[in-house]
């Protein structure tokens, strides 16, 4: 988006794209409480929104780290202590459909982790240099992960601590499952559930929202 737009903060369907990511949540009844994590000095800007959209489910805000881990550890340490199940989400994917989350739930129940994802249709080809093509790749087995990503909190816990030990730094926490040998359930959606990444996808989202009104 550009080092000066906070995409999370960018208006989409006359709400910020925040807020419909949070309202999602707010209205499953499954999901007992929200964490927000949140950069540092923002926490005021949440609050306000909070209030804004009246979102009811009870909430607590809790700052960030350095690495995407690290936030989704000071997440899990946030947490109520009597916290079973964990869905992570990015703030930036507001379209995501209740069912979506109460299928990943359900599979973490059941597996331990779970993880939204689509299968991949494109032709994927892999560089060796990043200008000319080395070879293609089977798409046949490739999944694209999106959240949210869903765990037992204690399992989630262990495989963290491990990827942090060794000195990891990993891009999604279905990763730090793979350190510790824990199977992670794929879930697959009906719905698109896009994330807002470049200019582009606020179009895409945009009509998404307005349609499921």
């Amino acid at each position: 988006m550009g080092a000066d737009r906070d995409k999370l903060w960018l208006e989409v369907a006359g709400r910020p794209v925040i807020a419909h990511t949070w309202q999602r949540f707010n209205d499953i009844p499954e999901i007992r409480e929200i964490i927000v994590v949140v950069r540092d000095g923002m926490q005021s800007h949440f609050t306000q929104l909070a209030e804004q959209y009246h979102f009811q489910k009870p909430y607590r805000l809790t700052v960030g780290g350095v690495e995407r881990q690290d936030s989704v550890w000071n997440g899990l340490s946030a947490l109520a202590p009597d916290t079973e199940i964990v869905a992570i989400q990015d703030g930036a994917r507001p379209c995501t459909s209740a069912e979506l989350i109460r299928a990943t739930i359900a599979a973490a129940r059941e597996t331990g982790a779970a993880v939204a994802a689509q299968p991949v249709t494109d032709t994927l080809k892999e560089s060796a240099d990043g200008q000319v093509i080395s070879r293609t790749v089977d798409r046949s087995k490739m999944w694209a992960v999106q959240t949210p990503q869903t765990f037992r909190v204690g399992l989630l816990r262990r495989a963290i601590a491990t990827a942090r030990e060794r000195g990891l730094v990993l891009t999604d926490d279905t990763a730090a499952c793979e350190l510790i040998g824990q199977p992670v359930r794929l879930v697959g959606g009906k719905a698109a559930n896009p994330k807002v990444t470049v200019p582009a996808d606020l179009a895409l989202v945009e009509s998404l929202l307005r349609s499921a009104v």
